[in-house]
């Protein structure tokens, strides 16, 4: 996150950090892959106090976080647009899922295909644990820290 001398920066509780990680599209989830650390950008939603993952199955990363504690990242900053930058993390446990079609419809359009395949969508939910974020702004900037 950017600071300069006027930035007001605060940290935000779980239900705003929920709520905020629900505006974003696309976050990083953060698991291990063979004992490495692994970090892929993920399509998500918020769901019911958890956090749905959508991925292309052959890519295998539902494997690497099917019972394990995986981390889930997502913020925003856009300097040109003089808003307040946010960022929220989440940690918990997550397991791979068969969602509702309500919680399918969420997301949105799906890709056809990906890497030449046709799309294969798994889902991953992750039951928050802990909730994290931070909110940063300079005075004027149209979305306050209080806002959120």
């Amino acid at each position: 996150m950017w600071t300069d001398a006027r930035t007001v920066t605060r940290p935000l509780d779980a239900e705003t950090g929920l709520s905020l990680l629900s505006r974003a599209r696309y976050g990083r989830l953060g698991a291990s892959r063979r004992a490495l650390p692994s970090i892929v950008p993920m399509r998500h939603v918020v769901s019911g106090g958890t956090v749905l993952l959508r991925t292309h199955r052959p890519w295998g990363h539902h494997t690497a976080c099917d019972g394990a504690v995986v981390a889930f990242e997502a913020g925003h900053f856009d300097p040109a647009a003089h808003e307040a930058a946010w960022t929220v993390q989440v940690i918990g446990p997550a397991r791979v899922v068969d969602p509702s079609r309500e919680e399918r419809a969420l997301f949105g359009g799906a890709p056809a295909s990906i890497d030449g395949e046709p799309y294969d969508p798994v889902h991953v939910r992750i039951e928050p644990r802990i909730v994290t974020g931070r909110t940063s702004a300079v005075p004027g900037a149209r979305r306050a820290p209080d806002d959120m």
